[in-house]
């Protein structure tokens, strides 16, 4: 990966790590809905240049259905859920538990999209799994003001996004990216729209707020979904899902630096352990990539 596209990727973490931030600030004032609704609908407006071609615009035409549902299970809920998770958990702790979103996608790609999983997986996913326990065994409270039910909600959030990526990938592979991200970002703005309105706070809403919306939208969002696809179009799939490492340390340090988050010990063990086996499971550690190449030829 070239230098040029390394710094992408580090700014891509910042600016993701940072959305957990901006939700965390904003989410108590504008609600849930409305705020997604500020997100998508913002970003939507900043992408649809990109669509400005007779051709771009027939493939969404042609696409709408499917472009609507990945909105839908990419955008409209795994958002929703995580502007909800952070009314009551830290910035970065949502990010880590959001970091296991490899996870679901490897695991609903075998229940459902028919795609293997190899030895290695497995080991990854029940470490990654020990790892969410490590970071919240001790906050699964289910009764009034406990976490349990936020923290499902993150959870809810990286399973949509594993179904997202497994039926992005297998019906939605032939259209270009920028057909797929302002597109599906459009969708998402339009069907927020109503509910977003009329979930509308009474309460006027703070400058700070208003601020860490904007920049959900233009910098977590739009800005971010140029240099995603700009990173997996020049340095490939493998080198952009590293991203999934480099968040959540972008939102800890970025949550104790500016909202007084504390760092455990725990969570820190948990992160480790989590990341740890999120990277076995996807293949991003060299040894068990050349474990998983060899493993073929025993069996032939």
């Amino acid at each position: 990966m070239s230098t040029r596209d390394t710094l992408k990727l580090f700014l891509l973490s910042t600016l993701w790590g940072m959305s957990f931030i901006f939700m965390r600030v904003a989410s108590p004032e504008f609600g849930v809905v409305p705020l997604i609704l500020v997100r998508m609908g913002l970003g939507a407006l900043l992408l649809l240049p990109l669509l400005m071609s007779r051709n771009y615009l027939q493939l969404v035409r042609d696409n709408i259905g499917k472009l609507a549902l990945l909105g839908f299970i990419n955008h409209v809920i795994p958002f929703s859920l995580l502007a909800l998770a952070t009314l009551q958990l830290e910035a970065g702790f949502t990010s880590l538990i959001n970091a296991t979103t490899p996870i679901f996608t490897a695991l609903i790609g075998a229940l459902w999209f028919a795609t293997s999983i190899q030895k290695r997986q497995y080991i990854g996913l029940a470490t990654a799994f020990f790892g969410i326990y490590v970071l919240s065994g001790d906050r699964l409270d289910f009764d009034i003001g406990g976490d349990g039910w936020f923290i499902l909600a993150v959870l809810g959030a990286t399973f949509f996004y594993g179904l997202a990526g497994n039926y992005s990938k297998t019906h939605l592979s032939h259209l270009p990216v920028r057909v797929l991200a302002a597109g599906s970002c459009s969708i998402s703005g339009l069907v927020l729209l109503i509910p977003g309105l009329m979930l509308w706070p009474e309460a006027p809403i703070s400058g700070m707020a208003w601020a860490s919306a904007l920049a959900l939208a233009t910098l977590s969002t739009a800005v971010a979904f140029l240099l995603f696809f700009s990173v997996l179009a020049s340095a490939g799939a493998t080198a952009a899902s590293t991203v999934t490492f480099l968040v959540p340390v972008s939102a800890l340090l970025w949550g104790y630096l500016l909202l007084d988050e504390v760092l455990t010990w725990r969570i820190l063990l948990g992160m480790a352990i989590t990341l740890g086996g999120t990277a076995v499971a996807t293949g991003m550690l060299p040894h068990w990539r050349r474990r998983g190449r060899r493993a073929p030829c025993t069996t032939e």
